[in-house]
């Protein structure tokens, strides 16, 4: 996947300035990379969240709660273990 160290650091990053209580959405990480057309990186983003969450450094969630990352439906956040 192209620029996958780039989106890592960044998700991580961020993650862990925000703190176990807080979370980040994803779009929010495709608009600080890809100011410009971020939608067309929302995949690639959520791409390497998935890939982190399968690694156990961040977790994905859905109204608070774990998502089974190979099933789930909508709008997700990610937040740091």
């Amino acid at each position: 996947m192209q620029h996958y160290e780039k989106i890592a650091t960044t998700i991580l990053s961020t993650a862990i300035h925000r703190g176990a209580e807080k979370s980040t959405c994803p779009s929010e990480i495709a608009r600080m990379l890809y100011p410009n057309g971020w939608r067309k990186h929302m995949k690639d983003v959520l791409g390497v969240a998935i890939d982190l969450h399968n690694k156990g450094s961040v977790v994905i969630t859905q109204k608070g709660m774990p998502v089974d990352v190979k099933d789930f439906k909508g709008p997700v956040r990610i937040k740091i273990i």
